[in-house]
Order: structure tokens, then C-alpha cells, then sequence
């Protein structure tokens, strides 16, 4: 019984003696590269973003039940080269010239779609008090009223929903209005 035993304990120590080169001629290492940051905005495989974030105008945004429905139509904020060439293609500027503040949007389609909002989605507006633009968070019913244009907390300077929103969402749920600054 000791034979056997041996002879395996052997065969054990040459396979693990076994250089990695020769096995297929291409050596085995332990991988040292760090795995990829983790957000929710990065692609996962095939089924891409978790939450993506978009430029688009809030259209209208109602209760419903416990939450809300906003419409938006969303549009591209494009700079630099891009921006130049679709305004001047969009004959916006001339050949040549350039698009103020280096951004242009380009909101081909006015159509809008319908998101799920919670009541408690994360919304910020700017506005004014005389020292500059300033963001203040404000809740979903707020916005809901500032859509309609009217500023039930009489904000000063409050800037109406023109602007623009950066808006965060999963899948059909938006979960965060930020208000776009434009000069």
C-alpha cells in the first residue's frame, strides 16, 4: 500500500513541477490588471447601462397616483466641431463662423415620451437672487407647478424649464432632474 501511495505522491509533485511554457508554449500567469471602474452608467455586456443620463426639455410633468408622469423631448448638446457643423448645416451660422458659447442643441424631433417619475425623484432649478445663478434642490411637485409656469415658492430669478433639464433615468423611471445652465 505504500508503493502506491508514493507513486502518487510523485506524479503530484511533476505535475506541479511542470514549467507553465511547456504546456502549449504559452505561459500561464496570475492576471494583474485591475477590474473596470463599476458605475451605473457603464455598459454591462449586451444589455448596455443600468441609468443612462440625457439632455431634453420637460414638456409637462402631472400626479398620477402616487407619482408622476413627465413628458420630455429630448435633444443633443453638441460642442466644438460638431456643434459647428451641424449649426452650419442647419444654416444657423454662416460657413466659417461659430456657435456662441461653443455649444449648440440640436433638437431635431419635438416629440416626447413618457417617464415614470417618483415623488421623491432628486430635482434642482436655478435660479437668481442677484448674486448669480445658484441651483436649489426643490421637490417633484414643485417642478410639477414650474412646468405650468409658475413659481409657487417665489423664487427670485427662477429660470422657467426653456433651459433645459439633464435628466437621469432607468429604463422607463426618470430619477433625477438637474436644470441646464445656458448662458
Amino acid at each position: 500500500m505504500k508503493a502506491p501511495a508514493l507513486a502518487l505522491a510523485a506524479l503530484a509533485s511533476m505535475l506541479v513541477a511542470v514549467p507553465a511554457s511547456s504546456q502549449g508554449g504559452a505561459e500561464v500567469r496570475a492576471s494583474t490588471t485591475t477590474p473596470p471602474p463599476s458605475s451605473e452608467f457603464l455598459p454591462r455586456g449586451a444589455f448596455g447601462p443600468r441609468q443612462t443620463v440625457f439632455f431634453g426639455y420637460v414638456k409637462s410633468l402631472t400626479r398620477s397616483g402616487g407619482r408622476y408622469v413627465a413628458r420630455v423631448d429630448p435633444a443633443l448638446v453638441l460642442s466644438g466641431i460638431t456643434a459647428t457643423r451641424a449649426a452650419v448645416e442647419d444654416k444657423v451660422i454662416p460657413p466659417g463662423g461659430f456657435v456662441p458659447n461653443d455649444f449648440y442643441n440640436l433638437n431635431e424631433s419635438k416629440r416626447a415620451y413618457a417617464y415614470r417619475v417618483p415623488a421623491n425623484a432628486h430635482v434642482t432649478v436655478l435660479d437668481n437672487p442677484g448674486t448669480g445663478p445658484r441651483s436649489v434642490v426643490i421637490p417633484v411637485s414643485e417642478l410639477a407647478q414650474v412646468v405650468r409656469g409658475k413659481n409657487p415658492e417665489r423664487r427670485p430669478g427662477l429660470w422657467g424649464p426653456a433651459s433645459g433639464f439633464w435628466i437621469r433615468t432607468a429604463g422607463d423611471r426618470a430619477l433625477a432632474f438637474d436644470q441646464a445652465y445656458r448662458p
